[in-house]
C-alpha cells in the first residue's frame, strides 16, 4: 500500500466537524474509495484511578485532557502500514472502556477532533488541516441537543460546563489554532462545496 493520506478536521465542539467528516467520508465511499475515520475524544486519558466526582470535575476541553502522544503514535504506526489498537471512551463513566479495537491502515485517514491543530508535534502525519468555523451559539445549541439526547447529559449540567470551560477553552487553544489550517470551512458539515473541494484534493492525491 501507497503511504496514506491523513486529513485532520478540527474546530469547535459542536461546530458541525463530525458532519463534514461524515459526508466527506460517504462521497468517497460512494466512489469506491477506502477511508479509516478516528475520532480524538477516543483519545480521552484513561481515569480509572478517580472517583466520578473527581471525573465530573475534569477539563475535557483542555489538550491535557487525551493522550496525544499515542494518537501520533498510532498516526505513525497507520503511516507505516500497521494495525493500531483503537481505543473506546464512555461519556456516561468519562473513562476508557477494556476493550479495544484494531483498525488497519487505509488509503485514506481522516482524523477529528476540537484540539488537534494545538499539536504541532503532529503536524508532520497531516497532509492537509481543515478548521470547522462555526459562531459560538450555533455550537452551543447543537451540543446541548448531542449531550442531552444521546450523552445522558442534563440542560444545566452543558450549559454550566459550557461557561465554565468549553467557551474559555475554545478562545484560549481552540479559535488560535485555526491560524494553522490549510483550510477554514464555515457553515459546519452543511458545506457542500468545501466538501467537494476536500474530496477533489484527496482524489488527486491518492
Amino acid at each position: 500500500m501507497t503511504k496514506p493520506i491523513i486529513l485532520a478536521i478540527s474546530g469547535a465542539s459542536g461546530s458541525g466537524k463530525s458532519l463534514f467528516t461524515q459526508n466527506l467520508a460517504l462521497k468517497l465511499r460512494q466512489q469506491a474509495r477506502e477511508v479509516l475515520v478516528l475520532q480524538e475524544d477516543h483519545y480521552y486519558k484513561a481515569q480509572d484511578h478517580l472517583s466520578m466526582a473527581e471525573r465530573v470535575e475534569t477539563n475535557y476541553d483542555h489538550p491535557d485532557a487525551f493522550e496525544h502522544d499515542l494518537l501520533n503514535q498510532h498516526l505513525i504506526d497507520l503511516l507505516s502500514g500497521k494495525a493500531i489498537e483503537y481505543p473506546e471512551y464512555c461519556y456516561k463513566t468519562h473513562t476508557r472502556l477494556a476493550e479495544k479495537k484494531q483498525l488497519e491502515a487505509s488509503p485514506i485517514i481522516i482524523i477529528e477532533g476540537i484540539m488537534l491543530l494545538t499539536q504541532i508535534q503532529m503536524f508532520d502525519q497531516f497532509d492537509i488541516k481543515v478548521f470547522v468555523d462555526t459562531p459560538l451559539d450555533v455550537c452551543l445549541m447543537r451540543r446541548m441537543l448531542r449531550d442531552t439526547q444521546e450523552r445522558g447529559r442534563s440542560i444545566e449540567s452543558v450549559a454550566t460546563q459550557y461557561e465554565n470551560t468549553v467557551k474559555p477553552m475554545y478562545h484560549k487553544f481552540i479559535e488560535p489554532s485555526k491560524n494553522f489550517a490549510d483550510l477554514i470551512v464555515p457553515h459546519g458539515g452543511e458545506n457542500h462545496l468545501a466538501v467537494d473541494v476536500v474530496f477533489s484534493y484527496l482524489s488527486s492525491s491518492s
